[in-house]
């Protein structure tokens, strides 16, 4: 039961539309009206700037991790519930009750939940999607190859199972939810960093 409540608060917390509030803050409107449609850093970036850009991908960690905190709390502090936690929070962002069940593609909540419980297995991957993003310009590539690079990682730094098993679940989703962002990498059509949308 612990590990149920603690699951649905990791839950609600990552499904504060962070994205979404940031750019009605700041005159945009409904961010999913504009742009990608995303309610993520990229599309805030593209259609709002730098400053709402910022904002939110600093509260979409930050989300991620009191989600971790929280749930984790919840359920007894064990790296069960602390990975359970990881997973509810981004599935919360993903597909936010408070939006209709739609959402972000879970990578700054994913990053913050993982920096929570498992920091080490999560620097390797961010120094990937630095580099593949300052190289190609590509954020989306950039986020698939972090993604899913944190769980190989975790498991040769022999962290728990459960975590391991975790961080598998979270790429998966992140994977999946961009699968738009795949078929335009693959048809040369994608977006690249540093292209602006104007909003209206």
């Amino acid at each position: 039961m612990t590990l149920l409540l603690g699951a649905a608060a990791a839950y609600l917390i990552g499904a504060i539309p962070v994205g979404f509030l940031i750019a009605r803050a700041f005159g945009i409107g409904d961010i999913r009206r504009q742009g990608s449609g995303a309610i993520g850093t990229t599309n805030v970036l593209r259609t709002a700037g730098k400053t709402p850009a910022l904002l939110t991908l600093v509260g979409d960690v930050v989300k991620g991790a009191v989600a971790v905190t929280a749930g984790a709390a919840v359920a007894g502090n064990e790296p069960t519930g602390s990975a359970v936690a990881a997973v509810a929070a981004v599935i919360g962002n993903c597909w936010s009750v408070f939006l209709g069940f739609r959402g972000g593609k879970g990578m700054a909540t994913g990053l913050g939940a993982l920096l929570r419980f498992m920091p080490w297995a999560v620097l390797p991957s961010a120094l990937v999607f630095l580099a593949v993003v300052a190289t190609t310009r590509f954020v989306s590539l950039g986020s698939l190859l972090a993604a899913l690079g944190v769980p190989l990682v975790a498991l040769a730094l022999g962290y728990p199972r459960v975590a391991v098993a975790g961080t598998a679940v979270i790429a998966l989703v992140i994977v999946g939810r961009h699968h738009e962002n795949i078929a335009r990498l693959r048809n040369g059509t994608e977006n690249r960093l540093g292209r602006s949308v104007k909003a209206g």
